[in-house]
Parts: C-alpha cells; sequence; structure tokens
C-alpha cells in the first residue's frame, strides 16, 4: 500500500484526468444538478483554501511526500486530511454538477479518490511519524483521519502559523482556473441544451 502510496502521491494531480473527460463526454446538467454541485465545489474549494492558507504552497509538491511543519491549526484542528476531504469534495460537486453517467461515475470517482488519498495518507503519516515524533502521535490520536470533529488541542500541539490567505489565494490559481474551466463547460454545455430545445 505505501509503493502504490507514492505513485499516486507523485501523479495525483493528473488523476482525476480520466473521470474529467468522461465527465464532459457525457455530460447532462440540469439547473437543479449545476446549482447543488457547485455549492457542493465550493465547499470543497473553501475547505482547500482554508488548508493551504495555514500549510503553504508545500502541498503542491509532487516530488515526495515531506513538509517542514506539523500544522495543527485551522481545519487541521478538526481532521488530519482537510486539503484531502476538499479535493473528493471538489471532485463529487462537479461531478454532480455535469450528472455524467449519473450515479456510476460519481460512485466510481469517490471510491477511487478515497482510495488513492487513503494510499497517500499512509504514506505521509509514516514521514509525519518519523519527522515529528511524539509530537504527531499525540496529535494523530486526539485528531481523526478523515470524520472532522471538533478538538481541543492541548497548547503543546498547537503550530504557532498564522493564516496567509493572500498566500492561499496564490497557492489555489491552479486549483480554481481547474474548476473555472470545467464549470465553464458545463455551463456552456447546459446554455447550449437549452437554446437547442
Amino acid at each position: 500500500m505505501k509503493n502504490l502510496g507514492k505513485i499516486f502521491f507523485r501523479y495525483r494531480s493528473y488523476s482525476p484526468l480520466p473521470f474529467v473527460i468522461l465527465m464532459i463526454l457525457f455530460m447532462k446538467p440540469t439547473l437543479i444538478s449545476i446549482i447543488i454541485g457547485l455549492l457542493i465545489t465550493f465547499c470543497g474549494e473553501f475547505i482547500r483554501l482554508w488548508a493551504v492558507s495555514y500549510a503553504g504552497s508545500e502541498t503542491r509538491t509532487t516530488s515526495g511526500v515531506g513538509g517542514t511543519q506539523l500544522v495543527t491549526q485551522g481545519p487541521f484542528g478538526f481532521v488530519r486530511n482537510p486539503l484531502y476531504i476538499g479535493n473528493i469534495t471538489i471532485y463529487f460537486g462537479l461531478g454532480l454538477m455535469s450528472l455524467s453517467l449519473f450515479p456510476y461515475l460519481q460512485i466510481i470517482a469517490l471510491t477511487f479518490f478515497i482510495f488513492q488519498y487513503y494510499c497517500i495518507i499512509l504514506e505521509e503519516e509514516e514521514y509525519l511519524e518519523n519527522t515529528f515524533k511524539d509530537k504527531f502521535i499525540s496529535y494523530k490520536k486526539i485528531v481523526n483521519r478523515f470524520i472532522p470533529k471538533k478538538c481541543n488541542l492541548p497548547e503543546d500541539l498547537k503550530s504557532d502559523i498564522k493564516i496567509d490567505i493572500k498566500n492561499g489565494l496564490n497557492s489555489e490559481k491552479r486549483s480554481l482556473q481547474s474548476i473555472s474551466i470545467i464549470t465553464f463547460l458545463i455551463l456552456a454545455f447546459y446554455i447550449y441544451y437549452i437554446l437547442k430545445s
């Protein structure tokens, strides 16, 4: 699983592409699917932006698992992997917007991305445990991997990082561009379909 995690980590930026292609080829959006899907997508991007405004652009690396700090603030105080939860939420929202091969494509994509991120997380957690030792072990006992909950972290586990929204937005340029392009294609198809009817 950990070797698979290394491969998934390196190519995680490209793994959504087959799903995006299928989504575009088979889309059948409705006004309701666009509105609900867009709201879900915005929620996912909000989670990502909130997380990356603390974690910084280190989260963009593909060379290998790493990190100079153990971030426990912001969304990391509720769940250990907010970026991956944000990604899964975005993918699900976009899939719902398009209604492509509904519900099969959405279920398959959701299953794949949960599995992919689980493998990556195993690799990341080994690195974090080796690097931050007892601090990460204590953090892991308090904060869940995937299911958010309100946690009261002791002071010695709280990271001393200031939120930087500007840096977060800068780091999120690629994600925001991708979301905008896919949303534009879905909306253009929907408008074309209405005008054609």
